[in-house]
């Protein structure tokens, strides 16, 4: 086995083969709990630390590329591990490999639920983790905060707005994510017109935005395309697509009621992988199978695409001042629409004391034991809905 290059560098040849890396990707889909930070975390220990299959250079740049363009955070890093050395197919077959586990557990889950969602036992589990949802939810909205916004006043003015707008609206406006990316480019980052790379950076959203919005076809195309439109806005945590799905699903399109939107986030946190694969069990329940289907791949065509795009030029341009503005402007927006949706999904499903209970509980243990597992945390507040749930609806 070569050492490995100076500088983080790889050898000319990759120490593994695709299918090793396909095995990987597969297994971390599924059993890897814990939410994006904890996803990427795994990747770097194990492909860089441990097997040394990737650089750090080479994962340091993936998780920049992840971090900058919309798409799942951990998704879109296993893809650009995957270009790495196999380029295309490589990236094609991670991102498959990793997404495709959890895929296909919400499949399961989906058939469960509208086989025997009107059942006392499944109505109770859902009863004990919807709650613990919203308290995982409203600790991963701090954590987020305290690490991207810190003390700067301006990214805390956006989120705050954010934040408020959600609220009030029940839903969040695109353009108001876009709108803070630009705001903060031109106020910190100016551009110069001297590149074209800026320009493009803050305009392609706002192009697949337009192209998206106005779409009006038959259910499956629908929901292709709106679930593609969403999947174009998810900035670095899964969860931020958590008020869009809401606002969208719910709110504009009452395809789910809020009691089925809430069980939704709750099955995404029951699995391993990505937490945007809920987006799979969403279109189960409006469309059967192929709703599931067409659901999933719209969600996450976006994310591949703006990852292998990219990838090869962003060595030489990803740090540019005006790309990192905008970057830091869209994901504090994103991080209030987070924190506004723990208020708004909170409203329907804490609607009685044991369900505060489980909500207060889950977010003190997270603030008490770092490294307490989210699934087990589900897992006890499923055996909580099970035991409260008779006593509260007597």
């Amino acid at each position: 086995m070569s050492a490995a290059q100076p500088g983080g560098a790889e050898p000319s040849s990759p120490r593994y083969t695709l299918w090793q890396l396909l095995a990987y990707m597969l297994g971390l889909g599924s059993w890897g709990f814990g939410g994006p930070v904890a996803l990427v975390g795994f990747m770097y220990r194990d492909l860089v630390e441990r097997r040394q299959w990737i650089g750090e250079a080479d994962y340091k740049e993936g998780l920049a590329l992840a971090q900058l363009m919309p798409g799942p955070l951990a998704a879109q890093l296993a893809i650009y591990l995957g270009y790495v050395h196999y380029r295309v197919p490589g990236a094609t077959a991670a991102g498959l490999a990793f997404v495709l586990p959890s895929f296909c557990m919400v499949l399961a889950l989906g058939a469960a639920y509208r086989a025997f969602g009107g059942i006392g036992w499944m109505q109770a589990v859902f009863y004990g983790v919807g709650a613990a949802v919203i308290g995982i939810i409203a600790m991963s909205a701090y954590k987020l905060t305290s690490r991207n916004i810190g003390k700067d006043g301006l990214l805390w003015a956006i989120f705050l707005l954010s934040a408020g707008v959600t609220v009030i609206t029940k839903s969040e406006l695109v353009w108001l994510f876009l709108g803070a990316g630009v705001l903060v480019w031109l106020l910190r980052a100016p551009p110069r017109f001297t590149g074209r790379l800026n320009g493009w950076a803050a305009s392609a959203p706002m192009a697949g935005a337009a192209l998206l919005a106005g779409a009006d076809w038959p259910k499956l195309v629908e929901l292709g395309a709106f679930f593609a439109y969403a999947g174009s806005f998810v900035f670095g945590s899964g969860l931020a697509i958590v008020p869009f799905l809401y606002g969208g699903v719910v709110q504009e399109h009452h395809w789910l009621n809020d009691r089925q939107f809430v069980d939704a986030v709750a099955v995404a946190m029951i699995t391993p992988g990505p937490v945007v694969i809920t987006t799979g069990f969403i279109g189960y329940l409006v469309a059967g199978f192929w709703g599931a289907v067409v659901a999933a791949l719209a969600t996450f065509v976006p994310c591949y695409l703006f990852t292998i795009l990219p990838a090869p030029y962003f060595k030489k341009h990803g740090k540019r001042p005006g790309i990192v503005a905008f970057v830091d402007g869209v994901t504090a927006a994103a991080i209030g629409a987070i924190a506004g949706a723990v208020i708004v999904i909170g409203q329907r499903s804490i609607t009685d004391g044991p369900t505060a209970a489980l909500a207060i509980l889950t977010v003190a243990l997270l603030w008490r034991f770092k490294q307490l597992p989210e699934p087990l945390i589900v897992l006890v507040a499923a055996v909580a809905g099970l035991l409260l749930y008779p006593l509260s609806h007597a």
